[in-house]
């Protein structure tokens, strides 16, 4: 969905350099969501859908310290949590410095 959007509407690439990661199941509606602030921001981000596929959803675990919920995002590598911090983040204007880091 995102691609087909990129494409009408074109994706605003700013200084975005960090890497960002986020593990998502495809109907999510909160994965859906942080992935529209993602790319609302200009962001290019590695998906992970996880969907039915117990080992990616057990690498995701293990990469958060336990967390099983959806959305999980990751900045240069670092765990941010899930839609609603990515939200928090976005609020408090520290996403934009996040994401504006290198890895």
């Amino acid at each position: 969905m995102f691609q087909l959007i990129n494409r009408i509407f074109g994706n605003k690439s700013s200084n975005i350099k960090a890497k960002v990661e986020i593990y998502t199941w495809q109907t999510c509606p909160y994965c859906i969501k942080a992935k529209w602030l993602l790319w609302l921001k200009g962001c290019h981000f590695q998906e992970y859908k996880i969907d039915g596929d117990s080992q990616a959803r057990k690498l995701m675990i293990d990469r958060t310290k336990g967390k099983k919920t959806l959305p999980q995002i990751f900045i240069n590598n670092i765990s941010i949590g899930g839609c609603d911090d990515l939200y928090q983040l976005d609020r408090t204007k520290k996403l934009d410095i996040l994401l504006t880091e290198n890895l």
